[in-house]
């Protein structure tokens, strides 16, 4: 953790300093992906007074804290293209290449097969089409200059409040009939700060992932320049990965352990969130800027999200995945990548 802080502090003077833009950015976006660990390693320690399920909502709304920050401070920048493709690729990233990566290791930890509870899956790929359901009817109503098409900011935020209502709904039921987590019959082998202590952890990196975000955001354009990228892949692959640090690493660790139900839930808590609550979320927020988020995307992200879901679903549906069908996400992400490169 020492050299988390140690990474941020740097990112931070090289900020004020007037450092070149593209080492600020490469120094802040390493220093999220570090915080996002943090906030991660502090929410399994608290999370394990919980289920599965209730540890997989903590650890993936938290994990989500270095999303919102980059987004809102596009936004305040008028930077609309890196607010949208940020938060589609935290979506991407989590349903293709996290999930991916965790179903290869899970498959081969598990003799070939990946095994684990089908409830999740599939109620995080029916949010995931809930919000692909009014972006798709936003995207043709645009296409064919449909009236409705004016009114897409209205339509927009009814949808938000819609998502909002119906996720709030399911995270109900679901941490209600959560499993509480086994007692450890070693006896505490896992050693990890304690309640206060991860807390204050939360509170900290929090307060960072909002500093090092704005950073972040203030190097982009230049940065983004200087490696001769589109706008669209940094926010759709270099910050989605930055970002999605925590359930990168822990889902893959955790598939390695044999742990695949907490693996799974983190990883698909994390793609119900964004799709049906951190989406909709910003929606609303940012109704307080010039620059604002609607459900109207281009065509060819509608086309990615409606795909994309219906991978997840026919992959996970069953319970099961294999070493093959986790290269397969990975392989539409990788394809995803190259397409925004030319955006």
């Amino acid at each position: 953790m020492g050299a988390i802080v140690v990474l941020t502090v740097v990112a931070g003077i090289a900020h004020f300093a007037g450092a070149a833009a593209l080492a600020v950015f490469v120094l802040s976006g390493a220093a999220l992906g570090g915080l996002a660990w943090i906030v991660s390693d502090a929410t399994e320690a608290i999370g394990r007074r919980f289920g599965p399920g209730a540890t997989g909502v903590l650890q993936s709304t938290l994990g989500n804290l270095p999303e919102l920050f980059v987004v809102v401070f596009a936004l305040r920048a008028g930077e609309l293209v890196v607010a949208e493709t940020s938060i589609l690729g935290s979506l991407f990233a989590n349903a293709l290449l996290v999930l991916g990566l965790v179903l290869v290791v899970g498959a081969r930890q598990g003799g070939g097969v990946m095994r684990f509870g089908k409830r999740l899956p599939n109620d995080a790929t029916m949010l995931l089409m809930l919000a692909v359901f009014t972006i798709v009817l936003l995207g043709v109503a645009t296409a064919s200059h449909d009236p409705v098409a004016e009114h897409k900011k209205a339509i927009s935020i009814a949808g938000a409040i819609v998502l909002l209502t119906v996720y709030a709904a399911w995270i109900y039921y679901y941490l209600r009939n959560d499993e509480p987590a086994a007692p450890d019959p070693a006896g505490g082998g896992h050693a990890g700060p304690s309640m206060a202590v991860s807390i204050g952890l939360l509170a900290l990196a929090g307060v960072g992932a909002a500093a090092v975000s704005d950073w972040f955001i203030t190097a982009l354009d230049p940065a983004v320049a200087d490696l001769g990228i589109s706008k669209a892949f940094a926010g759709l692959v270099i910050v989605a990965i930055a970002g999605n640090a925590v359930e990168n690493v822990v889902g893959v660790v955790l598939a390695a352990k044999g742990q695949h139900d907490l693996a799974i839930s983190i990883v698909k808590n994390s793609v119900a969130q964004i799709a049906a609550f951190l989406y909709p979320l910003l929606i609303l927020v940012s109704l307080l800027f010039a620059t604002q988020l609607t459900f109207s995307l281009a065509p060819v992200y509608i086309a990615a999200l409606l795909l994309s879901g219906l991978a997840m679903w026919q992959i996970t549906g069953d319970g099961e995945g294999t070493v093959h069908e986790g290269l397969a996400l990975i392989g539409l992400y990788a394809i995803l990548a190259m397409i925004t490169l030319y955006e």
